[in-house]
C-alpha cells in the first residue's frame, strides 16, 4: 500500500463505525489499482483484488465523484460516493463510501402503503352521508389550498370569508356545526355568528 494512504485508514473505520450496519468503505490504491482496506463490508470485495474504477467513471482530476447508484452483489441497493485522494497533483487514492439504503425504501414503500387509499376507493356512503365533520374538513382544506393558506394562520379577514363561503355552501346545516366550524378556525361562537349575519347583509352582485 501507498504510505501516504495509511492516514485514512482510521477515517475509513469512523465512518462505517459510525453508520454500521448501513456504510461500507473500501480505500483503493492507484498505486497498485487495488482494493487496500475494507471496513464494514457487506460487498464480499477482499483485500488486493482488482480496484476496478472505471465502474464509476473514475477521473483522477476530480475530488468528488456521485453520489452514485450501485446494486449490491445480494441485490440491495446501494448509494456510493467516492474522494480522489491526492498528494499535491498526484492522485494516489479513492476512498469511496457505499450506504445501504434498501431498507430505507422498503420503509418508505410500506409508509406509502399505509398512508394512501387505493385508486377507485370510495368512502362507504353509508357512514358518510350524514358526516358533515368531514364535508366541513374537506371544503376548508380545498378552500386554503386554492389560496396557497394555511388554516391555522388565517387572517381575520379571511375567516370571515372562508365563514362565509361554508354558509354559503351550506355547513351550517348541521347540528353544532357553528360549534364545531369555531374550534377550527379558533374564533367564539359570537364571532362566527357575527360573521354569518354580515354575509347575509351583503348584498348579491
Amino acid at each position: 500500500m501507498t504510505p501516504e494512504l495509511a492516514p485514512y485508514l482510521p477515517v475509513c473505520d469512523a465512518v462505517a463505525l459510525l453508520f454500521r450496519p448501513h456504510a461500507e468503505v473500501v480505500l483503493h490504491d492507484l498505486g497498485s489499482q487495488s482494493v487496500v482496506h475494507i471496513a464494514g463490508n457487506f460487498s464480499q470485495r477482499v483485500l488486493g483484488e482488482p480496484s476496478l474504477l472505471d465502474e464509476i467513471g473514475f477521473d483522477p482530476n476530480e475530488t468528488i465523484i456521485g453520489p452514485y447508484e450501485k446494486v449490491n452483489w445480494d441485490g440491495r441497493r446501494l448509494k456510493s460516493i467516492s474522494i480522489v485522494l491526492s498528494v499535491g497533483a498526484k492522485a494516489i487514492g479513492v476512498l469511496c463510501i457505499n450506504v445501504d439504503v434498501s431498507q430505507f425504501h422498503a420503509l418508505m414503500q410500506t409508509l406509502s402503503a399505509l398512508a394512501t387509499v387505493p385508486a377507485g376507493s370510495e368512502k362507504p356512503q353509508a357512514l358518510f352521508k350524514e358526516d358533515w365533520h368531514e364535508r366541513i374538513n374537506e371544503f376548508v382544506q380545498q378552500w386554503t389550498q386554492s389560496r396557497g393558506l394555511a388554516v391555522t394562520s388565517l387572517s381575520r379577514a379571511e375567516k370571515r370569508e372562508l365563514v362565509a363561503d361554508l354558509a354559503a355552501n351550506g355547513a351550517f346545516g348541521g347540528r353544532n356545526a357553528a360549534s364545531y366550524i369555531s374550534r377550527i378556525l379558533g374564533l367564539a361562537r359570537a364571532t362566527v355568528y357575527n360573521y354569518l349575519n354580515q354575509a347575509n347583509e351583503t348584498p348579491d352582485a
